[in-house]
């Protein structure tokens, strides 16, 4: 679980509740969390291009993309409490932190944005376009997203779609207790990276 201390966000050990929270328990901060997901020893190898198997339903397809490269993604979907539109508390999802693998390596980061950045540089932020739920009522949706801006000049220089896909985890259930809160919850993906036909 995540929460605040003099401004900043800590990572606490996960409870079923934890309105009285010690700062004593804390581990460093939500920075050590967003390095640790970094995995810093990042390479630059070549990446695997395809779909990870997965059959894509139709509102999330790119039939006018060629896939550049596929990586999986493990970390976690970070939450906050806010007051909804009908005037209670409600969990809203607030960013994603995690890890993106190749060969069971690090070689990225995927981070809030949505951001995706690669070893060598290259970085893509997009905003989603389609979605399609999960395989559970667990598992955070399918999604197609389109490129909006681009960093570097690298393996992810030229996507122009993201598809994530065969996901696992990452839903929030249960109460929201007070403004504010942050919570994580574990999830998994794989993420494709695709280029237009030109």
């Amino acid at each position: 679980m995540i929460a605040r201390r003099d401004g900043m966000p800590v990572l606490i050990a996960p409870e079923h509740s934890t309105p009285n929270f010690s700062p004593d328990r804390h581990v460093p901060n939500l920075a050590l969390l967003r390095w640790l997901c970094a995995g810093l020893a990042l390479t630059g190898g070549a990446a695997s291009v395809g779909t990870a198997g997965a059959q894509l339903p139709d509102a999330i397809t790119a039939l006018d993309a060629v896939p550049l490269l596929s990586l999986h993604a493990e970390g976690a979907q970070i939450y906050e409490c806010k007051i909804g539109s009908d005037g209670k508390l409600a969990w809203t999802f607030r960013e994603p932190i995690a890890s993106l693998m190749l060969n069971g390596r690090a070689v990225g980061r995927h981070y809030a944005g949505p951001t995706w950045e690669y070893a060598n540089g290259s970085a893509v932020q997009a905003k989603a376009v389609g979605n399609a739920p999960g395989g559970t009522a667990g598992d955070i949706a399918w999604l197609k997203l389109e490129v909006i801006e681009r960093h570097g000049s690298g393996a992810l220089a030229e996507a122009d779609i993201v598809q994530r896909i065969n996901t696992a985890g990452g839903v929030l259930h249960g109460a929201c207790e007070w403004v504010g809160a942050l919570r994580s919850v574990p999830y998994s993906a794989d993420y494709v990276f695709r280029r237009k036909y030109r």
